[in-house]
């Protein structure tokens, strides 16, 4: 409110640093202005979303797990009218740099969460928090607070440079040749605002990693990852970083390509800005779907990319702050609070469990972290304050967040590990399982998302119900597996890095939607990331755990000695795992007898789309419809077990097969005269008819699919590598699954099929 926010200015004056307090002055009066309709929208919206504000859905009025949250109590104040320039209160993402904190952080924090939100915290699988249901108007107030402790939203979002990431056990890894804290401080700072990072398309998200094996940093699915290494020069050890690049998850995503293998780090800073130059100067602005980094160097190649960044780079004017943070390294150091211990011996079984998942070896002898597991990264005023006061009691104050959405309490003294137990179970953050299979990874998914399809949250809470009833006797090869789950295709839960991913999807039958979750598998979590996954079948969201029961009974009954997931499934192969689950694709109870089924987890709302279009004629070109998309899916996945098989011109010829028939299918419901012989007369009677006329346009993202299916047949005949491929797979499942959303809407709006 404007009264709130006078008094905070005022209260906080000197209190901020001079620059943040004008620029959210400035913020201050475009809300002031937009509310006034003196700023365009467009305009604006940018504008807020590189203050970290962003608008939310408001279509489910419980949490996952069943109870009523806040936002029926919001959307009744929003009917009455609330006193802001949006419909409905937004989300706040809250930038937390490499995920270090400090207690008076969390502190405020909790203050925050319980002042301006529905009272739940949310940390992301990038180490930001995000507050929703938060009033546009307040969030000057909130900037100003978040200030006077260090922290700001700047550039949390929108078409910026987003928060730098980093691995939470940097500087304590027994893995690591150095700790990078002091580097991915340093990128932090000298990028942020920078006046050579303002120009882009889309956003730009770099990462640090202490090492190559582990997945802490996921330095291999960012536009600008940095992996620590040293090597030997002159009889000296000497630092510098891997440098690789254009990676990213997203709807189609690629794995980054390696840019230089030895980075000495007085380059990092200049080479930083020379990326950020050439990428706002060269990519895409119009097609929102191909301006990231990485579709840039999929057009010039790396070595095109990487003759032009080093040529801009050498045009750099000397800039000091390139190298002076590198005679600071040593403040970063962190030193303990209580000397270092002996591991007691620890009786308790369940101390025993959590130690055994939850605390980690320090590389300084005596010491170790501790994971505390935030199911779906979430935590509530009350126990933000909690750990603050456990992490000053056991350390001297500092703590980092994880890109998996939990804490880890760093040089804990391996003699306090039962007392700091007591201390977090006491306030219900004591949970094992960290970084394993009841770990679950989910984004906000139909919770609060305007791009969710499914509930992510829901089916997670589900899941995570069922495997800790029985996580006591799962062995320990399921136990390690990694789940996440994404709402949509777009991968904000990182499915495509996951053992067993899940992503959002609907289908229609019988007049009625379903929820789907296409199921994921082939992705590798460890390596910063090592390998994508791919979909293999769509699956009803309320049978969603039946597929990984049955998934993992297999790999129980068939691994051999010691194997690992990943190698797995590319041992035995997708086709025999699709098999498994495909009697749950089909035969859905009716909807009278079984309601339940044609409802998403931890959602109220139901999925009908009433009694539409059951006459005769309709009904004969929905069966037509619907058989041509079964045929689709059979070709797609066929491309995948191409693919599998190294045969990936087949594979990517397979994939543009289904294309053409997914437009087909769309295509017959108004014009049955058509056929794939004649590949040129489908694609032109797509464009004409549902492209021309936006029917295919999906509301968020636009034209974004179809233009995968025009790309692919304007380069029909092209020769195909295993990565073009593999995109070209990801594209054509991604356009299937538009021309599923496409006939829901012709549905749902009644249009007639005949």
């Amino acid at each position: 409110m404007k009264a709130s926010n006078e008094l905070w200015k005022e209260r906080l004056t000197g209190k901020v640093p001079t620059q943040l307090a004008e620029e959210i002055d400035v913020f201050e009066t475009e809300i002031d202005l937009r509310s006034q309709d003196k700023v365009d929208e467009k305009v604006f919206a940018e504008t807020r979303l590189r203050r970290g504000v962003y608008g939310q859905r408001y279509d489910n009025g419980q949490r996952h797990d069943g109870t009523e949250s806040k936002t029926l109590a919001f959307e009744e104040k929003v009917s009455k009218g609330p006193n802001t320039v949006w419909d409905a209160p937004g989300m706040l993402r809250i930038k937390i740099p490499y995920g270090g904190m400090t207690t008076a952080q969390l502190e405020l924090m909790a203050d925050l969460t319980e002042e301006y939100s529905d009272g739940i915290a949310h940390i992301t699988t990038r180490q930001d928090f995000q507050l929703h249901y938060i009033h546009l108007e307040n969030t000057p107030a909130i900037m100003r607070r978040l200030g006077e402790v260090g922290i700001t939203t700047r550039e949390a979002c929108g078409n910026s440079v987003r928060n730098v990431t980093g691995c939470p056990f940097m500087g304590v890894c027994k893995d690591e040749p150095f700790d990078v804290t002091p580097y991915a401080d340093a990128l932090m700072k000298f990028l942020l605002g920078h006046q050579d990072a303002q120009n882009f398309g889309r956003k730009f998200k770099p990462s640090f990693s202490g090492c190559s094996e582990h997945s802490c940093g996921l330095s291999q699915m960012h536009d600008f990852g940095l992996i620590a290494r040293v090597k030997e020069v002159d009889g000296q050890e000497v630092r510098g970083f891997k440098v690789v690049v254009g990676g990213g998850l997203g709807a189609v995503p690629r794995q980054a390509k390696t840019f230089d293998e030895f980075l000495a780090p007085e380059d990092l800073l200049p080479l930083a800005q020379a990326i950020a130059r050439i990428f706002g100067r060269h990519g895409e602005k119009e097609k929102r779907s191909r301006a990231r980094l990485k579709f840039l160097i999929d057009n010039w190649g790396i070595e095109k990319f990487k003759e032009e960044v080093l040529a801009e780079k050498a045009k750099l004017p000397e800039d000091p702050r390139w190298t002076d943070y590198l005679n600071d390294l040593d403040s970063f150091t962190e030193s303990p609070k209580k000397p270092g211990g002996e591991m007691p011996e620890l009786t308790d079984p369940a101390i025993q469990h959590w130690a055994k998942t939850n605390v980690r070896a320090q590389r300084q002898q005596g010491y170790s972290t501790v994971t505390v597991v935030l199911p779906l990264g979430d935590i509530t005023p009350d126990q933000l304050r909690s750990l603050s006061d456990i992490v000053q009691e056991f350390t001297n104050g500092t703590i980092r967040t994880s890109v998996e959405q939990n804490f880890v309490i760093r040089w804990v003294s391996n003699s306090d590990l039962p007392a700091l137990h007591a201390a977090l179970d006491a306030v219900n953050l004591a949970e094992p399982g960290a970084s394993n299979i009841l770990d679950i990874v989910a984004c906000p998914g139909t919770d609060t998302c305007k791009l969710g399809i499914s509930s992510s949250r829901g089916l997670a809470a589900e899941l995570r119900n069922r495997l800790a009833a029985k996580s006591v006797h799962l062995d320990e090869a399921i136990q390690n597996l990694h789940i996440k789950i994404s709402g949509c295709f777009n991968s904000c839960g990182q499915h495509h890095v996951a053992d067993v991913g899940f992503y959002g999807a609907s289908r229609t039958v019988g007049g009625y939607k379903i929820p789907h979750f296409q199921v994921v598998l082939g992705g590798e979590w460890e390596h910063n990331g090592g390998s994508y996954g791919l979909p293999i079948v769509a699956i009803p969201s309320k049978r969603a755990p039946d597929a990984l029961d049955r998934i993992t009974e297999f790999y129980m009954r068939e691994k051999e000695n010691g194997e690992r997931f990943p190698k797995f499934v590319t041992r035995i192969g997708k086709g025999k795992i699709r098999q498994l689950l495909d009697d749950l694709v089909g035969d859905f109870p009716a909807h009278e007898n079984e309601p339940s089924f044609y409802e998403d987890w931890g959602d109220p709302r139901q999925y009908s789309l009433g009694d539409i279009g059951k006459g005769e004629c309709s009904g004969e070109v929905v069966s037509a419809y619907e058989f041509e998309m079964t045929a689709c899916d059979r070709v797609v996945f066929g491309a995948q077990l191409a693919l599998e098989e190294g045969d990936a011109q087949k594979a990517g010829e397979d994939a543009l097969a289904a294309m053409i028939k997914a437009a087909k299918a769309l295509v017959m419901i108004q014009y049955d005269d058509v056929t794939e012989e004649d590949p040129d007369e489908v694609v032109e009677e797509f464009k004409e008819r549902y492209y021309d006329t936006e029917l295919i346009f999906d509301p968020f993202a636009g034209s974004k699919f179809a233009d995968y299916l025009f790309a692919a047949y304007e380069a029909k005949g092209r020769t195909f590598d295993n990565d073009s491929a593999h995109h070209l797979v990801e594209e054509s499942q991604l356009f299937i699954e538009a021309v599923h959303s496409c006939y829901n809407r012709i549905r749902t709006a009644g249009i007639n099929a005949a």
